[in-house]
């Protein structure tokens, strides 16, 4: 039975990828630390290491079991963390990556998925939508980190022969979405609506974001398995939607009366974010991404009826 090694796999992405992978008849293996993740995320089929990607044991642990697939998602990914503690971020995102790279390529994995991001790794755009040849100019150690990693790998696939897909991720929202520390508005919004509190909404609301649901992000890691040679594929829905929209339409799913209030805007957030799935699409025969209203809906289920069961 082929073997796919999931790093970060007990998180949001991680574990609904473990999900996937155990349905294709795949062993999966979990590399997760537990700071972010949680065990009763994963099916009972999956094999749960805590490790930190930095250890030695970590690398230990690919090494020893080549798992024909190393699906990369552990990550410092507080993006706000990361301009506070830069060397924080580099060593967890870039140190770690790279302890895992040695082991991938002593251990004989033959491919990497590596989730990317498709916000951070393209900074202020100069196009809308954002192909994959956009310029690449990110403007926090976070986004630098993801292309720093996205280079590293494109040099493990020249000189060892590594497959490599990098995944830039849009923003990534569904169930099992964590609504605390460094979430998305998504999941930030549905605890405080089932909890009956006042969501903050940062300046105006109108800046725009590419909302995409996770079950695409799923599906664009599954079809990327078994790719040869290196790529990078945008992964998110090519249309922007403000965050007053996602509040209103997440409001509505909920049937709560609560409006928001605003607060001071974030230093150096971006206006406008949303990035072309096009390539995605054609080269790894993708559907049409699940849309908005489809996806808030299902989500607000999820969150509704664990806040139900939690009483």
């Amino acid at each position: 039975m082929p073997t796919v090694c999931i790093t970060g796999g007990a998180g949001f992405i991680g574990s609904h990828l473990a999900d996937a992978f155990v349905a294709a008849g795949r062993r999966v293996v979990v590399i997760d630390d537990l700071s972010s993740g949680q065990r009763e995320n994963l099916p009972d089929q999956v094999e749960l290491h805590v490790l930190d990607i930095r250890a030695p044991e970590a690398a230990a642990l690919v090494r020893e079991l080549g798992p024909s697939v190393l699906v990369h998602h552990a990550a410092q990914m507080n993006l706000r963390r990361s301009v506070e503690e830069p060397l924080f971020d580099a060593e967890v995102n870039i140190l770690g990556t790279l302890n895992l790279l040695e082991a991938a390529r002593q251990g004989e994995v033959r491919q990497i998925l590596f989730a990317s991001t498709g916000g951070a790794i393209y900074g202020d755009q100069e196009s809308y939508p954002a192909a994959e040849d956009h310029p690449l100019r990110p403007l926090s150690p976070y986004g630098v980190a993801k292309l720093a990693v996205e280079r590293y790998l494109f040099a493990y696939h020249r000189t060892y022969g590594l497959d490599v897909t990098c995944l830039r991720y849009a923003n990534v929202y569904g169930e099992r979405q964590s609504p605390h520390g460094e979430a998305g508005v998504v999941a930030i919004f549905l605890g405080k609506l089932l909890a009956g509190e006042v969501s903050t909404i940062h300046g105006d609301g109108l800046q725009t974001r590419d909302y995409v649901h996770v079950s695409d992000v799923v599906e664009a890691n599954l079809a990327a398995i078994g790719r040869s040679g290196f790529h990078a594929y945008n992964v998110g829905t090519g249309v922007e939607n403000s965050v007053v929209d996602v509040y209103e339409t997440l409001r509505g799913c909920v049937g709560s009366e609560l409006s928001a209030q605003h607060g001071p805007a974030k230093p150096g957030e971006q206006r406008r974010s949303v990035i072309d799935p096009r390539l995605s699409r054609l080269d790894l025969g993708l559907g049409e991404p699940m849309s908005l209203s489809e996806g808030l809906g299902r989500t607000a289920r999820w969150f509704r009826e664990r806040a139900t069961r939690s009483k």
